[in-house]
């Protein structure tokens, strides 16, 4: 209900919006703000940064989350659980704010995009969830593997990861929704303005409208005003939540399709070494 009453907010007439008569529908429909929010230039400079910090925070992420917990996952790891051990202790007690900020500035990446994505390049609750999966995988599969000659490297890339795509589908959607919407690191690292991420961008919007409207409304008949970019910046990430959901679910609904398919044939080829029928 209060999405689509700002939504009927930002569809109104800025008379009808100050007056209070918007509640589910738009009153003097018009575009006006919308057309306004999409024509700024620095808001897509902001969404341009998002979108290069949500693609390679991601990728990166998963490639460093896969390289942890595929040998932590493996009995060949002598000092697996110590090793277990030192990273579960990372969630129980999190770096302080202060020494966590000299680190990165130390480091030379203050007002830098890559403090919005080393610092959490690898988390710590997905890769107990990848590594979970990987354990549950049979373990006839890598003898089978290793008797064709494939390498620790073959084995993660050619037999695991085929299998684990729902998993890896579900890492991914919570690694970029976690630098999608990425605000505190960039009010701590982030000193340029040019530089902002969507999120810090709409923060300052709402906070100093003025930036937004860029126009003196007394002065002119414009179909917005503060009231209805308000409730337009206020949707407009949402936005991109909504056809996030569209895309993950097909992709999460094909994964879990193929994951059982394989699954099977897995279980079958497993229960078929173990009868001694057939051979890697």
């Amino acid at each position: 209900m209060p999405l689509i009453q700002l939504l009927a907010v930002s569809l109104s007439s800025p008379i009808a919006a100050d007056s209070n008569r918007v509640f589910l529908l738009p009153v003097e429909f018009t575009w006006g703000s919308w057309e306004h929010i999409l024509s700024n230039k620095g808001l897509w400079r902001s969404f341009g940064i998002t979108v290069y910090i949500t693609v390679v925070g991601t990728l990166l992420s998963m490639l460093f989350t896969l390289l942890t917990a595929f040998p932590l996952s493996r009995k060949e790891f002598l000092i697996r659980k110590q090793v277990m051990l030192g990273i579960i202790i990372t969630m129980i007690f999190n770096a302080p704010m202060i020494p966590f900020f000299l680190t990165v500035r130390e480091l030379g990446m203050m007002n830098s995009l890559w403090s919005l994505i080393i610092p959490g390049l690898i988390g710590t609750f997905n890769m107990i969830i990848i590594r979970t999966f990987f354990m549950g995988i049979p373990a006839e599969l890598d003898d089978s593997a290793r008797i064709d000659g494939c390498t620790d490297a073959g084995i993660l890339f050619r037999i695991y990861l085929p299998l684990s795509k729902p998993v890896l589908a579900t890492v991914s959607l919570f690694y970029a929704v976690g630098y999608w919407n990425t605000f505190q690191r960039a009010v701590l690292f982030i000193r340029d303005p040019n530089k902002w991420p969507l999120q810090m961008k709409l923060r300052g919007y709402l906070q100093s409208p003025e930036e937004l409207v860029a126009v003196n409304l007394f002065l002119g008949d414009y179909d917005f005003n503060t009231t209805t970019l308000k409730a337009a910046t206020i949707l407009l990430p949402r936005c991109r939540s909504f056809w996030c959901i569209l895309i993950c679910k097909s992709i999460l609904s094909k994964a879990l399709c193929l994951a059982r398919l394989k699954n099977k044939r897995c279980d079958s080829k497993v229960g078929l070494l173990k009868k001694g029928r057939i051979y890697a």
